[in-house]
C-alpha cells in the first residue's frame, strides 16, 4: 500500500466505524422501545416516544462526536471527558423533555402520549429524557469511543514495535561494526607477523606472500556488503592456508572437504577465518607432530541448513570452554546471533586428539 493511499483507507475506516456504531444505538433504542410496547400495548405512546427520539437521538450523538473531538485536540483526560458528556447528555435530554412536554400540553390534537399512565407533568417529562439520554450516552461510548480509543491504542504499540525493530536494526549494525573493525586489524596483524619470519630467511618467498597478503586485502576490507557466497570465503581462506602453510613448512597443512551444493550459499564476510586461525594458533600448531586444519562444508539432506566445521588435531579443550585468547570464536558466535538469531548456533567439540568448532545457519532461500 502507498503512502497515498494510507489517508483514503483510514477514511473509509472511519466512516465504516461511524455507520456501525449509529446502527447499533438506533438498533438497542428501538429495542427498548419495542420491548416496551409489548408490555404496555400503548401505541399512542410508542409513536410519541419514537417522535421525542428521533428528535433527541441526533443531536445527542453530535453533540457528543463534536465533544469527543475538541477533547481529544486539546487532550483532555479520559475522566474530565466523561463528566463533561455526562452533562452534556443531561443537558441535551433534559431539554428535548421539556420541549416534548410543552409540544404535547399546547396542543393536545397531536395526540402526544409520553407515558401509559398519570400523571404527566414537566418533571416527570424532563426526567425521562433525561434519563434516556444518559442510557444513550453510554451506547455511544461503546459504539464510537472504545472503538477509536482501542484503533489508537493498537496505531502506538504498532509505531512502538516499529521504532523498537528500527533500533534494534541500528544496534545490530553497529554492533556488527564495531566487531569487523576488531576482526580486520586482529587479523592482518597476525597475518604480517606470519611474513615477518620469512623476510630474512627466504626474501623472495616474503615478497611473494606480500603481493598474496595484498589480495587477501583487497578483498578483505573492501566496502562491501557483509554477506557473500561460501565459494568466495573459500578462495580467501585457501590464498590465507597457503601463507600459513608456507610460514610453517612442514608443521602445518590444511585439507578442504567442500560439497558442491554449499558453495553457492552466503555466509557473513570473514566468519570462518578466525576459526581457521584459532584453529592453527591454539589446535594445529601445538599438536603432537605434524599439525593439520580441515574445513568442511555441507548442506544437510533437507537443504534447510549450511553446516560449516573447522577441525584441528591439536591437544584439544581442557579444563576452559573456551581456549584462552580465542577472540575470534567470541566474534564468530556474536555475528551468527546478531544475524540469525536463535536460527544460528556456533558449538564446540573438545576431544584430546582435537576440537571441531562448528557454524550451524539457516540456507538461503531460492530466488522466488
Amino acid at each position: 500500500m502507498s503512502s497515498t493511499d494510507e489517508p483514503v483507507v483510514a477514511g473509509r475506516a472511519r466512516s465504516l466505524r461511524v455507520l456501525t456504531g449509529t446502527l447499533v444505538i438506533v438498533f438497542v433504542v428501538l429495542l427498548q422501545v419495542v420491548v416496551q410496547f409489548i408490555s404496555n400495548r400503548d401505541a399512542a405512546r410508542l409513536g410519541s416516544v419514537l417522535l421525542l427520539f428521533a428528535f433527541e437521538l441526533p443531536s445527542l450523538l453530535f453533540a457528543l462526536s463534536a465533544l469527543f473531538r475538541w477533547t481529544r485536540r486539546a487532550g483532555i483526560s479520559w475522566l474530565l471527558f466523561v463528566a463533561m458528556g455526562i452533562a452534556l447528555a443531561a443537558a441535551i435530554g433534559g431539554a428535548w423533555g421539556c420541549v416534548f412536554f410543552l409540544v404535547s400540553d399546547n396542543f393536545p390534537a397531536l395526540g402526544l402520549k409520553p407515558f401509559s399512565t398519570p400523571p404527566i407533568h414537566m418533571s416527570r417529562v424532563v426526567l425521562y429524557g433525561l434519563a434516556q439520554a444518559q442510557s444513550q450516552f453510554g451506547l455511544w461510548t461503546l459504539a464510537f469511543v472504545l472503538p477509536e480509543l482501542l484503533d489508537d491504542a493498537r496505531v502506538r504499540s504498532l509505531y512502538a514495535e516499529k521504532l523498537k525493530a528500527e533500533s534494534d536494526q541500528l544496534r545490530t549494525a553497529a554492533e556488527l561494526a564495531r566487531l569487523r573493525s576488531h576482526l580486520e586489524p586482529h587479523f592482518l596483524l597476525n597475518t604480517l607477523n606470519a611474513i615477518a619470519g620469512l623476510v630474512t630467511e627466504e626474501p623472495r618467498e616474503a615478497r611473494r606472500l606480500l603481493s598474496a597478503l595484498g589480495d587477501l586485502l583487497r578483498d578483505a576490507l573492501k566496502d562491501d556488503t557483509d554477506l557473500q557466497p561460501l565459494q568466495n570465503q573459500l578462495d580467501w581462506l585457501q590464498r590465507y592456508a597457503q601463507i600459513l602453510e608456507t610460514r610453517h613448512r612442514g608443521d602445518l597443512s590444511f585439507s578442504w572437504d567442500v560439497s558442491e551444493d554449499s558453495r553457492s550459499e552466503v555466509l557473513p564476510r570473514l566468519l570462518l577465518q578466525p576459526l581457521v586461525e584459532n584453529a592453527v594458533k591454539h589446535g594445529a600448531l601445538l599438536a603432537q607432530g605434524a599439525g593439520h586444519v580441515r574445513v568442511k562444508t555441507r548442506l544437510t539432506p533437507d537443504g534447510a541448513r549450511l553446516i560449516c566445521q573447522v577441525q584441528d588435531n591439536g591437544p584439544g579443550m581442557k579444563d576452559t570452554p573456551i581456549r584462552n585468547g580465542a577472540f575470534g570464536l567470541e566474534s564468530v558466535r556474536r555475528r551468527v546471533a546478531l544475524r540469525y538469531g536463535e536460527a544460528g548456533s556456533v558449538t564446540w567439540t573438545a576431544l584430546p586428539e582435537g576440537t571441531t568448532v562448528t557454524v550451524d545457519v539457516p540456507a538461503r532461500m531460492p530466488e522466488a
